[in-house]
């Protein structure tokens, strides 16, 4: 690593004169002859002398006054530029930190209760431990930051040391604490706004995406400029508006004028890039931020991703082991581990995931919970009932962003309970940012669950939006949407009704033969009752029998077909 803060500031200093240089008088007592004393003409001639030279300079002065040449305004030094930085909510370089930090411990030496300064301090060592990966400085950071508050209480105007507590909670991902520290500060000094930055990490870490809008919002209102740009850039990339996130970090990176300012906005052009699935864009980027400030250390890790992406394996493994070598965090640990898994080196893959191991250990003792790192692995290479167990204690914490919403379905999914860890992949996919992987894992689930129709969109989704998001699972989530197979012409066929079956037509008679018909006529005719005679003009009264006979007779003819008796 090129800078460490822990180094004593006067050993950075440069060396005093040497007693021997001749161009440096020795010190009073140095000599053990005094010189003579000069005579009365020396004495005159060095007066006369004098008098001429002290003419000439104070003509040279007026001439350069005149002129209006002048010596410019010194030039900040590394103190100034680091200052400068965190007044305007901008990173400074690792060395300007580096300074500044000296500069501090040696104040606080001998002012032990200025509560500024030691909230200045408490602060710089989060920052450096969060960008150097050393988290030993985090116990530093809550150590100097409590005896700000012991100095000063955060009520009688402290609250920068509440600030630094916000952001040391943060980068140990305890973002319950953070809010509470932020929003403390927040109610008493509503127009503070360096609050602003630490409540819109801790809503994003929570889930919490209305109240990362708002902070965001009054941020840019506070603080205008290029943190509010950077900030308002990862509010659109969070809610999947690309064009949005796009056009902001650039304007971002245009108006940055400080090295790490401008390193930091071309990083996340390089981010935006990888996720649009354009390797060749996102290679240019990293390589512009690393050019612009060689301690953007995380775009190295950026530039190995795209160099998977473009085939370029050799140049990516070198990109990852040194990003590890001077940024090791467990993340590129574990994806160094699967691209050397994805070449068929188990044993290369075995150690990298060995030394995440040992990472997340030593982060655990130093207060910062990897939990959720951590259960990606055992999700895929370990035990995924652990990963479970891992994520549910996330979600009781109400760590509840898309992250965690990804990762807590794909582990159920993996223990074999893919219908809760539906729930979980949905709610992650529907904050809408744009993720292949959240994509890749909701696709899988729902092909388990064999609603085949979403499973093939989501599969699309994620290989459409990063063709190479992971050297493990872009190939695995092509080989799933091929086994799906093309949708059915026309869409899914219950989407309408199906038709009615067509009746069946009813069976037309057999033809009978000409005797057949003659037999059943004749039956007909003997059957059919005769028609009775007509009376005449003068009838005779007929008898009672006869009356009812004709009476019987006649109703069958009113009422319909007669029958046979």
């Amino acid at each position: 690593m090129d800078v460490m803060p822990q180094q004593d500031p006067e050993s950075r200093r440069p060396p005093g004169p040497s007693p021997q240089d001749p161009y440096v008088m020795p010190d009073e007592g140095a000599t053990a002859v005094p010189p003579p004393p000069p005579t009365l003409r020396t004495t005159l001639r060095r007066a006369a002398f004098g008098a001429v030279a002290a003419g000439v300079l104070l003509a040279g002065a007026l001439v350069a006054v005149e002129d209006g040449e002048g010596d410019g305004p010194k030039e900040p030094g590394p103190v100034e530029r680091a200052e400068a930085a965190t007044t305007a909510g901008s990173p400074a370089s690792l060395s300007d930190l580096t300074a500044l930090i000296g500069d501090r411990q040696k104040w606080v030496e001998s002012h032990p209760k200025d509560a500024p300064s030691l909230a200045t301090l408490g602060t710089a060592y989060v920052e450096w431990a969060r960008r150097s990966a050393d988290t030993a400085y985090y116990a530093r950071a809550e150590e100097t930051l409590k005896r700000s508050l012991e100095a000063r209480a955060g009520e009688r105007g402290n609250g920068e040391a509440w600030v630094g507590l916000a952001a040391l909670a943060n980068a140990r991902h305890d973002f319950l604490a953070a809010k509470r520290w932020g929003e403390t500060v927040k109610r008493q000094q509503p127009k503070a706004w360096s609050v602003y930055p630490v409540l819109i990490d801790a809503y994003t870490g929570l889930g919490d995406q209305k109240a990362a809008t708002a902070a965001t919002e009054k941020f840019g209102e506070l603080r205008k400029g290029v943190p509010a740009l950077a900030r308002t850039a990862e509010l659109y990339r969070g809610q999947g508006w690309r064009e949005d996130a796009l056009a902001t970090a650039r304007e971002a990176a245009d108006r940055a004028t400080q090295p790490a300012e401008k390193a930091e906005a071309l990083h996340r052009l390089g981010e935006l890039a990888w996720e649009r699935g354009e390797p060749e864009e996102a290679v240019a980027q990293f390589d512009a931020a690393l050019r612009t400030d060689a301690g953007q250390h995380a775009s190295l890790a950026g530039r190995a991703r795209a160099l998977v992406a473009l085939e370029r394996t050799d140049e990516a493994l070198a990109a990852y082991q040194s990003a590890l070598e001077k940024l090791p965090r467990p993340e590129y640990a574990l994806e160094l581990g699967e691209l050397y898994e994805s070449l068929g080196l188990d044993g290369d893959a075995r150690t990298q995931f060995a030394g995440l191991r040992e990472m997340v250990a030593g982060a655990k003792r130093a207060g910062v919970d990897e939990s959720l790192l951590l259960a990606r692995f055992e999700a895929d290479h370990g035990d995924p009932d652990e990963a479970v167990e891992l994520l549910r204690g996330q979600w009781r914490k109400q760590h509840r962003s898309a992250a965690v919403a990804d990762a807590l379905g794909w582990a159920l999914h993996r223990a074999g309970k893919s219908q809760e860890g539906l729930e979980y992949a949905e709610q992650a996919v529907g904050t809408g940012v744009r993720n292949a992987s959240y994509a890749y894992h909701l696709g899988v689930i729902q092909r388990e669950l064999e609603d085949y129709g979403p499973a093939r969109r989501n599969l699309e989704q994620a290989v459409r939006t990063n063709p190479a998001f992971s050297p493990l699972a872009a190939p695995l989530a092509r080989q799933a949407l091929e086994a799906l197979g093309e949708p059915p012409p026309g869409g899914p066929g219950d989407m309408q009704p199906p038709p009615p079956p067509p009746s069946a037509p009813e069976p037309k008679p057999e033809p009978k033969r000409e005797a057949e018909r003659e037999t059943e006529r004749e039956a007909e005719r003997k059957t059919k009752p005769e028609a009775p005679a007509a009376p005449s003009k003068s009838p005779a009264p007929a008898p009672a029998a006869s009356k009812e006979a004709a009476a019987g007779s006649a109703a069958p003819a009113e009422g319909g077909a007669s029958k046979s008796p």
